[in-house]
């Protein structure tokens, strides 16, 4: 199966990433099987930020390669993939983070109670 994710280049903080279709087993900064665009957190201006290579991504995902969340949501917002599947996951996402941090709230309070 492959996954388009990024790798890491760049100095020491000074990260620059390449959009890639890499075997899901490959290592973060394994040979890619194509590379698809690249990402420049450190630009200021947004226009320079990103650049992909919109054909490539869609054929890619039209063979059945998965992008990681990161990269997702990078095609989500260029409107490159479904936006109301990623929307929906996004939510499922945010939902289990609700449960989790009121558990974590719930665990505290049955701890303050134990210590009164």
């Amino acid at each position: 199966m492959l996954r388009i994710r990024l790798q890491r280049f760049g100095r020491k903080h000074r990260p620059f990433y390449r959009i890639s279709a890499v075997d899901r087993r490959t290592r973060r900064d394994g040979a890619p099987v194509e590379e698809l665009g690249w990402y420049n957190p450190v630009e200021k201006d947004p226009a320079k930020q990103v650049s992909i290579n919109a054909e490539r991504v869609k054929h890619w995902i039209s063979m059945g390669a998965q992008p990681t969340d990161t990269v997702r949501d990078m095609l989500a917002k260029r409107n490159l993939i479904d936006v109301s599947a990623w929307e929906a996951d996004r939510a499922v996402d945010r939902k289990k983070v609700e449960a989790k941090q009121a558990a974590l709230a719930a665990a505290a309070e049955n701890k303050d109670e134990k210590k009164a």
